[in-house]
């Protein structure tokens, strides 16, 4: 059964996509930008102070669905520069101790509304009987 999730810890999308997907007990979480969840307005700072804030949005979903981020088995990540590759790593890391997921990086051409990064990513989790208990 594909489940649509939705939580309000992360700013609703504002296109025709869906914050992530349930299906099988994988979680599939849409590309995430750097959106202040309380202000729903874009963080635009050094590619740390982004990075920092996508993965907060990242760790908020998988934590709304019952899990953690031990729990993530693959993301993708878009910088737009890859010469800020290391200090992107150098964040990333702190949210990935041990067992860190599967990973691909690649520099985009241009990343929604000009940020520096986007993350997405694809989580296992618990599966749900029903949809009602998600938002």
């Amino acid at each position: 059964m594909k489940i649509i999730f939705s939580t309000d810890n992360v700013p609703k999308p504002k296109g025709p996509y869906s914050q992530a997907v349930i299906h099988n007990g994988l979680m599939y979480i849409s590309g995430q930008i750097p959106i202040d969840p309380k202000t729903g307005v874009i963080k635009r700072g050094t590619i740390e102070e982004e990075t920092e804030m996508v993965l907060n949005n990242i760790k908020a979903i998988v934590e709304s669905a019952g899990a953690s981020m031990k729990d993530v088995l693959k993301v993708t990540c878009y910088l737009a520069d890859m010469d800020d590759f290391g200090r992107f790593n150098d964040v990333y890391k702190k949210y990935f101790v041990d067992e860190p997921p599967a990973r691909t990086t690649i520099q985009a051409g241009r990343l929604p509304l000009d940020v520096q990064i986007e993350i997405d990513a694809i989580a296992a989790i618990k599966e749900v009987e029903s949809r009602e208990y998600y938002e």
